[in-house]
């Protein structure tokens, strides 16, 4: 109960393109909720798709936002120049450190879920470098020392299983950690019938990026619309982005799996890949 009392208080918090999209109502965004699926009510004609209880897109879905006109800071408090590309701003800290971008974004969400819901032995990630580091072994003392660019493990034997210590743990992994590892450790969504929240977008390398689904509308005929969030560079507050190519349903974004490509706020994903991370299957 000690670690869920914690996490709490921390976040206190069938294909078809051919239907026009309903355009002439403006869309609501309701200032006045605090989590995304409240906020954000979907262009008329959708409803919000129904997560499974307790999973992780039913966690995404659900997540705290900041009051609205929160500005987007950077790890070290500093507000970013370009303020146009968010709608809201997911509550939940950069830390303060240039660490947490794009794809330790995911991993830090995805991370916090596992805690929340006390799967503490699930927890656990690959460096860019193939290493794999879980947070069984770093509470129990595994750290990692560099020596000539290559790091090799080290037991401390200095057990250490308080949230602190996890948080600890999860800079670490955003050091050694990126796209190239995310991408390596996930599998394609082949379908789009299939994306979910928890899915992402991604282009590995360095620099890669990497983009999160973090809800889905739908309507009868089974057409489906996304919200995207994001960090960015340098490590920021974790956004939900502007559709700057289509704001009459702006925050809304449309996904193809076969897309040649998929522009959102501040990156192009050219080819759309959508993947989801294997051990989520």
């Amino acid at each position: 109960m000690r670690r869920l009392s914690v996490i709490l208080l921390f976040l206190s918090f069938p294909k078809i393109y051919s239907q026009v999209i309903e355009t002439t109502l403006p869309l609501v965004i309701d200032t006045s909720k605090s989590t995304i699926r409240a906020r954000f009510v979907p262009p008329k004609g959708f409803s919000w798709v129904n997560q499974p209880p307790g999973s992780f897109s039913e966690f995404l879905s659900n997540f705290p936002l900041h009051p609205s006109h929160f500005p987007v800071r950077d790890f070290s408090g500093t507000l970013i120049e370009q303020q146009q590309h968010h709608s809201a701003i997911l509550r939940i800290s950069v830390g303060n450190k240039d660490l947490q971008q794009c794809a330790d974004a995911w991993i830090r969400l995805y991370a916090e879920y596992l805690w929340l819901h006390q799967r503490f032995d699930e927890i656990g990630f690959e460096f860019t470098s193939a290493q794999f580091l879980s947070w069984k072994d770093y509470k129990n003392g595994l750290r990692t020392q560099e020596l000539k660019k290559k790091v090799r493990f080290v037991d401390t034997g200095k057990v250490d299983d308080s949230y602190e210590n996890f948080q600890n743990y999860l800079q670490l992994i955003f050091r050694y950690a990126g796209t190239i590892s995310l991408d390596r450790e996930s599998v394609a969504v082949q379908n789009n019938a299939d994306i979910k929240p928890g899915d992402f977008l991604i282009k590995p390398g360095s620099p890669g990026h990497s983009v999160i689904i973090v809800g889905v509308a739908r309507n009868t005929a089974g057409k489906k619309l996304y919200l995207l969030a994001e960090s960015f560079m340098p490590a920021q507050d974790i956004h939900i982005l502007v559709n700057h190519k289509n704001l009459q349903f702006s925050p809304w974004y449309e996904l193809d799996v076969n897309a040649p490509e998929t522009i959102t706020a501040k990156y192009t994903f050219k080819p759309t890949v959508i993947k989801r991370f294997r051990r989520l299957q």
